[in-house]
C-alpha cells in the first residue's frame, strides 16, 4: 500500500515539475518574443549580413505567435530581401556589411538578395564585404559591395561551375537491388543513373549547356559589380587567377587583404568614428524583427503571395512539401477572399508526384476564372515545378532559375536478384487474371510494363497538353521544348516557357498592374502550424533526428548525400514529374 501511495505521489510531483517548467518556458518564450520586438538599434549603425543558416523562400512565422521563429532552423528570403528594402530608408542604418561564408541559399536565392542589395546602395549608404574564405557563390553575392576584402592569408575560389552525377548500375547487379525504369523524354535522366554506368550525350549537352548559362549570368553581374569584363573574368577563372590572396588582388576581383581587425578600422573610418569609438551593428536575424513591424505596402485591397516550396507529394504538404492539401487550400482561400484582386504564386520545387501536380493546376485554372495568376520563379520550377506554372497568365523567372524539364517518368524497386542470392522464393496466388500484376520479388512481366509504360505515355501527353494551353503554343511546339530538357530562366525566356525575366517583387507589381491597383497590401500564404506545435513535434523526433545527424557525422555529409538520394528513389510512388538529376552546382 506505501509502495503505490509512494508511486503516485512520485507520478504526481513529476507532472507538477513539468507543468512548471512547461509554464515558465512559455513565459520565457514570450518575454523573448517582447524583447525582439522592441530591438533597439543605436544611431549610425551598420547591418551586419551574415546568412548562416539555410535559406527558403518563406518560413510561414506568424509574428502574433511567441514561439514564431525561436524553434525555426531556416531564415526567410522573403524576410531578408524585406528587412534590405527598410534598411535603405532608415535613418539610423548606415551602410551593410556582409560576413558571409558557405551561403545556404540556391543561386537564383543569391541572386535575389544580391538585386536588393544593389537597390540598396542607391540610397547612397555604402556596402563593404569581408571573409575568411570565398566560395563562388559567396564571392557572387559580395561582388555586389562597394569594396571586398579578404583575410591576407585566406582563400578566394573562382573556376567556373560543374556538376556531378553518380551512376549505380554496377551497384545495382552486385546487391541484387535494381531500379526497373519507365520513362518519356530522351533527356528524362533523372532515371539514367540505375540505367547506365556514364553519362548520355544528351543529358550531358543539357547539363553543360544549363550551367553554362548560369555562369554566363553571374558573369554579367560580378563584371558590372567589379567593372571587369566577362571574357577577362573567363581568363581569371581558366588560369585560377583567384588562387591566392596576391592574385585575387592583382586581378581585381578584391580590393585589398586585411585582417578583421584592420576591416573594423575601415569602417570605423567610413563611419567618421575615432580609434576608441564603439562601432555599433545589428545582426540581420535581429533586425529582421524590427523590420517586420515596418509595413512597406499598405491598402485595403491584397495582393495574395502564395508559396509553393519543396518536392511535390500526394498529400497535405507542409513547410518542405508541396501538397495539394495545403496549397490547395490557400488558393481557395485567396481565391474567396473579395479583398485579395490577385494571386501571385511563388513557385520553387525540382517536382515530383504528375497527379499532385495536375490537382494544383486544375485548382489555378478555377482561380483564373476570377482574378489573375502570376507566377514567380525561385531556384527550381521544374517538371512538376512547372507544370503548376504553366497555366498562370504570366510567369516570372530569375535568370539562374533553373526550369521546362517537361517529361515524366516511373520507378519501381525490384530485389529479384537479392532475393535469389539469400535463397528467398515468392509466390503469389490471386483471383483473377491481373490481381498479382507485380512483386518485387519477381521480374517485371513485359504485360506489367507494357500497362506502366502506357500509363507514363498518358501522363506526359496530359502534361503536354497543360503546357501548350498555358503557353497558348501547338503539342508539336510543346514537344519540342519538352522532352525532358532543362532550361535556364534565361533560355526559357527565348523559348516562351515564361514571359518575363525577374524577382517576386516584379510578379507582384505586375499582378497590381493587372488588376488595375496603385495601393495594396500582401497576404502571403500558406499559414504553417505554431512555432510551439512544431516544437513539440520537433521533440517528438529528436530522436530520428539524432540518428540522421549521426549517420551523417559517421559516413560524411557527401556519402550521406548519396544515401539521401538513393533513399528518395526507392520511396517515389506513382508516375514522377521530377526533375532529371540532382544539380549540386560546386
Amino acid at each position: 500500500m506505501n509502495f503505490l501511495r509512494n508511486l503516485l505521489a512520485a507520478i504526481f510531483g513529476c507532472l507538477i515539475a513539468f507543468g512548471i517548467v512547461f509554464i515558465m518556458f512559455f513565459i520565457f518564450a514570450a518575454i523573448l518574443g517582447n524583447t525582439e520586438q522592441n530591438v533597439s538599434i543605436k544611431n549610425n549603425s551598420i547591418l551586419e549580413l551574415q546568412l548562416n543558416r539555410p535559406i527558403s523562400d518563406y518560413t510561414g512565422n506568424n509574428d502574433v505567435d511567441p514561439f514564431s521563429g525561436i524553434f525555426e532552423e531556416s531564415q526567410g528570403l522573403d524576410e531578408i530581401l524585406h528587412a534590405i528594402e527598410v534598411a535603405k530608408s532608415d535613418k539610423d542604418i548606415k551602410g551593410i556589411s556582409i560576413q558571409n561564408n558557405f551561403i545556404l541559399a540556391g543561386l537564383a536565392q543569391t541572386q535575389a538578395i544580391r538585386k536588393a542589395l544593389e537597390d540598396f546602395k542607391e540610397s547612397g549608404k555604402f556596402i563593404y564585404a569581408y571573409a575568411d574564405f570565398y566560395m563562388q557563390k559567396d564571392y557572387y553575392l559580395a561582388s555586389v559591395a562597394d569594396k571586398i576584402y579578404l583575410n591576407p592569408v585566406g582563400v578566394l575560389d573562382f573556376k567556373g561551375l560543374s556538376s556531378e552525377v553518380l551512376f549505380y548500375k554496377d551497384l545495382q547487379e552486385k546487391s541484387g537491388i535494381k531500379m526497373e525504369v519507365i520513362r518519356h523524354g530522351k533527356y528524362k535522366s533523372a532515371v539514367e543513373p540505375f540505367l547506365s554506368n556514364e553519362m548520355s550525350d544528351a543529358n550531358r549537352t543539357q547539363i553543360k549547356e544549363l550551367i553554362s548559362s548560369l555562369w554566363n549570368s553571374m558573369l554579367q553581374d560580378i563584371s558590372v559589380g567589379r567593372n571587369i569584363s566577362t571574357e577577362n573574368l573567363n581568363i581569371i577563372a581558366d588560369t585560377l587567377g583567384g588562387r591566392t590572396t596576391e592574385y585575387a588582388k592583382a586581378s581585381g576581383l578584391i580590393d585589398d587583404t586585411l585582417f578583421y581587425d584592420e576591416y573594423e578600422a575601415k569602417l570605423r573610418e567610413t563611419l567618421d568614428l575615432k580609434e576608441n569609438d564603439d562601432l555599433n551593428s545589428v545582426l540581420l536575424e535581429d533586425y529582421v524583427v524590427r523590420s517586420n513591424s515596418k509595413i512597406t505596402r499598405k491598402g485595403d485591397n491584397k495582393i495574395a503571395v502564395i508559396f509553393a516550396q519543396g518536392e511535390i507529394l500526394y498529400g497535405e504538404g507542409g513547410p518542405d512539401v508541396i501538397g495539394q492539401g495545403i496549397i490547395n487550400e490557400a488558393i481557395i482561400k485567396a481565391r474567396e477572399d473579395d479583398k485579395v484582386k490577385a494571386i501571385v504564386l511563388r513557385v520553387n520545387s525540382p517536382g515530383g508526384s504528375a497527379l499532385t501536380s495536375d490537382i494544383i493546376w486544375r485548382e489555378i485554372e478555377l482561380t483564373k476564372e476570377k482574378k489573375p495568376v502570376i507566377v514567380s520563379m525561385g531556384d527550381m520550377a521544374a517538371s512538376g515545378g512547372y507544370y503548376i506554372a504553366c497555366g498562370a497568365d504570366k510567369i516570372y523567372a530569375e535568370p539562374t532559375t533553373i526550369t521546362g524539364s517537361i517529361g515524366v517518368y516511373g520507378t519501381i524497386p525490384n530485389v529479384t536478384g537479392l532475393a535469389k542470392d539469400i535463397g528467398v522464393n515468392a509466390e503469389q496466388v490471386g483471383t483473377n487474371k491481373n490481381s498479382v500484376d507485380y512483386s518485387v520479388f519477381e521480374p517485371m512481366t513485359d504485360v506489367f510494363r507494357k500497362r506502366f509504360q502506357e500509363g507514363v505515355e498518358e501522363s506526359y501527353e496530359t502534361f503536354l497538353s497543360r503546357v501548350a494551353k498555358g503557353r497558348n503554343i501547338t503539342m508539336a511546339k510543346a514537344d519540342s521544348m519538352a522532352q525532358g530538357r532543362v532550361w535556364s530562366g534565361v533560355d526559357a525566356k527565348k523559348l516562351g516557357l515564361v514571359d518575363e525575366l525577374g524577382n517576386l517583387n516584379d510578379a507582384i507589381a505586375e499582378a497590381a498592374k493587372m488588376s488595375n491597383l496603385e495601393e495594396y497590401g500582401i497576404r502571403k500564404y500558406p499559414k504553417y502550424k505554431s512555432g510551439l506545435e512544431r516544437f513539440m513535434e520537433d521533440f517528438g523526433g529528436a530522436s530520428a533526428k539524432v540518428k540522421q545527424e549521426f549517420i551523417e557525422e559517421e559516413v560524411g555529409v557527401e556519402a550521406y548525400s548519396i544515401l539521401k538520394q538513393f533513399k528518395s528513389v526507392m520511396q517515389q510512388k506513382g508516375v514522377q514529374a521530377r526533375m532529371p538529376f540532382v544539380l549540386e552546382i560546386k
